[in-house]
């Protein structure tokens, strides 16, 4: 393997590097997104934007002339040249301090927070955490901070052994079956071009998976969504998510959730069909 795939000095060069994008929430994109979690209402302008719909806008928008060959923006611009090749959202933390308003002008500032090099039972990873601040009229509305974690290709042999079961004491479930209109929708409106959620031949052939995967944001986006169908009077004031196995679209899962006694945090988290835990989250209500 490269050397600079470990060259944890040359990657933590990336540790301050910075973007500035300013978009308008536009009340289409909402509506998109509304019919793509087939929802019985849209949001109109005005209204808050539900939690982690804002993962809709601040489009990094990178010429097709400057994609790698897996859809992704070549690496070494913002994010580090890890040359790891498999790149999945492995988790975050989200603050919401104030409603980010559908028809708002909004700016998000982007920041490399940290870059660990690291070494795994199936060889090296490296995560790299972003933080972003997005901001109304110089107003802090959301903070968060992305994982995001970079492996080396998937090994023959490769398995789930250490599958571990998902809770059973869930308050709300709810079945999904993703197909791969759903994905490449959250795709396109996510302005996401990561082949493994769309072109099956390059999820199965190239990178060795047995299906679509499912978006891990998507996920948490369904996580957060049956909260706002169960609890619809309650605003989320924190979120936290970790990725722990994919999901594929060649079958169901389900996302759950359970109210704590104390009525304000939340437990959740979503299972294959095997009832083997995919992500597990928790929130905290106002």
């Amino acid at each position: 393997m490269p050397n600079q795939l470990l060259d944890a000095d040359k990657l933590a060069a990336w540790v301050g590097r910075s973007e500035v994008i300013t978009d308008h929430i536009d009340i289409g994109r909402a509506v998109a997104m509304a019919a793509t979690l087939d929802l019985p209402r849209s949001p109109a302008l005005g209204d808050a934007l539900p939690p982690l719909w804002h993962w809709m806008y601040f489009w990094p928008a990178v010429p097709a002339s400057q994609l790698g060959t897996d859809g992704h923006a070549q690496r070494g611009g913002f994010l580090p040249p890890v040359s790891l090749p498999r790149r999945m959202w492995a988790g975050g933390r989200l603050q919401f301090l104030a409603p980010l308003p559908v028809g708002a002008q909004a700016e998000r500032v982007s920041r490399i927070k940290a870059v660990e090099v690291k070494q795994g039972k199936s060889g090296p990873l490296v995560f790299v955490t972003v933080a972003h601040d997005i901001s109304v009229q110089a107003k802090l509305v959301i903070q968060e901070e992305h994982d995001i974690v970079y492996r080396d290709v998937l090994q023959v042999g490769d398995s789930s052994s250490n599958a571990k079961l998902a809770p059973t004491d869930a308050h709300w479930s709810r079945q999904i079956s993703p197909d791969p209109v759903q994905l490449f929708r959250y795709s396109a409106l996510t302005f996401n071009g990561y082949r493994i959620h769309y072109d099956r031949s390059y999820a199965t052939e190239v990178e060795g998976y047995p299906g679509l995967i499912v978006h891990g944001p998507l996920i948490a986006s369904l996580l957060t969504d049956l909260l706002g169908r169960e609890l619809p009077d309650r605003t989320m004031s924190e979120f936290s998510f970790r990725a722990i196995a994919p999901l594929f679209d060649t079958e169901p899962f389900s996302v759950h959730a359970r109210l704590e006694p104390d009525g304000k945090h939340v437990v959740l988290w979503a299972a294959n069909s095997r009832g083997e835990l995919a992500m597990q989250a928790e929130a905290q209500l106002r």
